[in-house]
C-alpha cells in the first residue's frame, strides 16, 4: 500500500500525482478540514473552498485514475463526517461539501459498477492534527468523547482499519456504501 500526499487545491495536482503513480488498484481519498462557524459568519469562499478541497479535487483524483481503477477493478475510499447526516452547530461548511461527498459516492457506485467500487467512511471527530485547535482544551475534548457512546474519540486508526478493508478484496462485495465510524454516535445518541 502506497500512501501519497499531495496539496489537492493547488490546480493540476492530479497530472504532478500521476506523473509519480501511473497504475493503481485503489484510491483513498482522505481530505478533510474544520472549518466549523455559525452561519452568518460564512462567506462564498468559504462554502467555495471546502467543496474544492472535499468535492471537485476527489473528482478530479478520480477521474485521473478511473482507467486504471477499471482496468484493475479497484476501489475508491471516499471520506465524509457524521456531521453530514446529522445536525450538529456551526456545522454549515463542512456538513454541505461532505453530503456532497456521500452523494458522489452513492452516484459513483452506480455509474461504475461492476468494474469499481465506491465506498465512504464517515467518522466522527477524530484525534488529528487537524482537530487539534478543538482538542488542545481538556474540557471540550471531554465533553466531545463523552458525546459518544463509546466515551472517546476516535483514532485515526479506527478509519484507517476500515478504509484498508474497503479497499481489499476482502469487501468485493461492498459498494455504495456510506459507514460511519464514529463510537455510535450516528445512530446511538
Amino acid at each position: 500500500m502506497l500512501t501519497y500526499v499531495a496539496d489537492v487545491l493547488e490546480d493540476g495536482f492530479i497530472e504532478k500525482v500521476k506523473s509519480d503513480i501511473s497504475e493503481i488498484k485503489g484510491l483513498a481519498y482522505c481530505v478533510g478540514s474544520i472549518d466549523l462557524k455559525p452561519l452568518r459568519m460564512v462567506n462564498e469562499q468559504d462554502f467555495q473552498k471546502c467543496m474544492k478541497l472535499n468535492l471537485y479535487s476527489a473528482v478530479e483524483a478520480i477521474k485521473g485514475f478511473q482507467e486504471s481503477l477499471k482496468k484493475n477493478k479497484g476501489s475508491i475510499v471516499l471520506f465524509s463526517t457524521v456531521a453530514a447526516q446529522r445536525g450538529f452547530t456551526n456545522h454549515a461548511i463542512i456538513a454541505s461539501a461532505k453530503a456532497a461527498v456521500e452523494g458522489l459516492t452513492v452516484s459513483l457506485a452506480a455509474e461504475f459498477a461492476p468494474n469499481i467500487r465506491v465506498n465512504c467512511v464517515a467518522p466522527s471527530l477524530t484525534k488529528s492534527k487537524i482537530a487539534e485547535p478543538m482538542l488542545k482544551n481538556t474540557a471540550i475534548a471531554e465533553g466531545i468523547a463523552k458525546a459518544h457512546p463509546l466515551k472517546r474519540l476516535g483514532e485515526g486508526k479506527d478509519s484507517a482499519a476500515l478504509a484498508k478493508f474497503l479497499l481489499t478484496e476482502d469487501s468485493s462485495w461492498v459498494t455504495g456504501q456510506i459507514i460511519a465510524v464514529d463510537g455510535g454516535r450516528s445512530k446511538l445518541s
